[in-house]
């Protein structure tokens, strides 16, 4: 009887060993047959790249259909989440005390929820910030550096003129080069396909922490060919509007305040409280460093921009969006629970962090007004000083913890500590605005203005909306469709201008 179990365990064994094989097999065969596709692609490219960037993005979709059209998908709006989506949404009109908090800034004209990458050319040209009158009466209040992130006619712009004359020269100056959205040659080399960051401050803000951008590992560039646009950044003023990525002190918001001190530096004086302002950009990538994805190896690329395999072939999608859209693609190849399941716990952390949000937005809006009294009933700079300095890193917090647009996501835990933080220095800045109005006289309530709604807020800050959209008409009709023309003539775009 033992022998013969002993027999039926052997034979039990070599079966085992033989689907083991059989499946090693399949799995080597699918494996050879998808490098002999990719290499086959590679070896045999109908459209030769001579050159590591090429600014039309169609040239590539003959030899990389699947990733072209998944690509062209990033001009589909129709996606919606709890918060946000792929619709442009007026960030203004839904919280108006931002007008108030981004005075003397464009950001104050008009602020929208981002679309997909086809549409970033397009939302720049139609954007109340840009190719109008400035605060000060100037034409075009905004540098050639605007269009850093907005496509691969930048690196190819900067090749031909300079990197340095790129930046200082004025927006409109770039309006007729500017035709092809966020593409390929943004982010690989055109020639050999392999992932390369185009933007140089990128490069020359590793460099001066002693790394290598180009030393970085395949997974890590799945992240940094994100990094060099969707980061915190500064035009520097007296340098002719040279991008520089501030991280000579760390990745945190605490690190660049502290760079940023450590130079003097600010963007603008707020006309109310008369604060010397930060203003953050989009420290996406930053801030996803603090959120426990990261930290467990997870790239941008990985959830952002799932792999697809049909047949034999597994490609990356490059219709870049919420991870939300696809969650059998994304969070379901880690996590086990159902989609429904995740999707809530997702919209649980934002909206804890969109509700807190909401007050600080109010709290500080009004330490701007409440200021602006104190110094209209006399206050001195040696009293506001402690004021200054606490709206100045309220308004930081801030802007660094939702500006970068996923951070309610990628770490929902340090987005709440810098509102928690915001939110302090915002109440201290307001009690000691009343002790200061009291030194004078006053001991009453400080009156606030109605800041309701978009157009109110507006209205109280001096800014004719009205006359500003009727500008930006103006523009779009008549000098966009110059730029379009000549552009045109001088084959800058294939098929039509993004």
């Amino acid at each position: 009887m033992a022998k013969q179990l002993k027999k039926w365990q052997g034979w039990l064994l070599f079966a085992g060993a033989m689907v083991a094989v059989f499946l090693l097999g399949l799995i080597c065969s699918s494996l050879l047959e998808r490098r002999a596709e990719v290499a086959s692609v590679f070896n045999n490219r109908r459209v030769q790249m001579n050159d590591s960037i090429v600014a039309q993005n169609e040239k590539f979709a003959e030899d990389f259909p699947r990733e072209y059209q998944t690509w062209a998908m990033t001009e589909d709006t129709t996606f919606k989440s709890l918060y946000n989506g792929s619709q442009e949404k007026d960030v203004l009109e839904m919280c108006p005390e931002i007008v108030i908090i981004w005075d003397g800034y464009a950001f104050s004209r008009e602020y929208n929820t981002p679309r997909g990458h086809r549409h970033c050319i397009e939302d720049l040209r139609k954007i109340l910030r840009t190719g109008s009158p400035g605060v000060d009466g100037q034409t075009d209040m905004q540098p050639g550096t605007c269009w850093t992130c907005k496509g691969p006619d930048v690196p190819r712009l900067m090749r031909e003129k300079g990197t340095n004359a790129f930046y200082a020269a004025k927006w409109s100056d770039w309006g007729d080069q500017m035709m092809n959205s966020v593409g390929c040659s943004d982010c690989h080399d055109a020639r050999t396909m392999e992932l390369r960051p185009a933007r140089p401050a990128l490069y020359e803000a590793w460099a001066r922490v002693g790394k290598d951008v180009r030393k970085a590992s395949h997974q890590e560039m799945r992240s940094l060919v994100c990094a060099q646009c969707h980061t915190e950044y500064y035009f520097e003023k007296e340098n002719g509007n040279y991008l520089h990525f501030p991280q000579e002190k760390g990745l945190t918001c605490e690190a660049a305040e502290q760079y940023y001190d450590s130079i003097g530096f600010y963007d603008y004086i707020h006309p109310l409280s008369k604060t010397k302002i930060l203003k953050a950009q989009h420290p996406g990538y930053e801030m996803s460093l603090q959120g426990i994805h990261a930290q467990r190896g997870v790239s941008c690329a990985d959830c952002h921009m799932p792999y697809i395999s049909e047949g034999g072939v597994k490609y990356t999608d490059h219709h870049i969006m919420s991870p939300l859209a696809h969650i059998d693609r994304t969070c379901q190849t880690c996590h086990r629970q159902d989609a429904e399941t995740l999707r809530q716990n997702v919209y649980e952390r934002q909206k804890k962090v969109y509700n807190f949000a909401v007050r600080v937005n109010k709290e500080l809006a009004y330490a701007h007004i409440e200021a602006k009294f104190a110094w209209d009933k006399g206050a001195t700079e040696a009293e506001m000083k402690p004021v200054l300095d606490d709206i100045r890193k309220s308004q930081w917090r801030w802007d660094y913890s939702l500006a970068s647009h996923g951070a309610a996501f990628h770490a929902p835990q340090e987005v709440m500590r810098l509102l928690a933080a915001a939110m302090e220095y915002a109440k201290d800045a307001r009690l000691n605005i009343a002790r200061v109005v009291a030194k004078h006289g006053f001991t009453g309530e400080i009156p606030h203005p109605d800041i309701s709604t978009r157009e109110k807020a507006a209205a109280y800050i001096g800014l004719d909306m009205k006359k500003l959209r009727s500008q930006k008409k103006d523009f779009i009709d008549t000098v966009v469709p110059k730029w379009i023309e000549t552009a045109r003539k001088n084959k800058r775009f294939i098929t039509k201008p993004m």
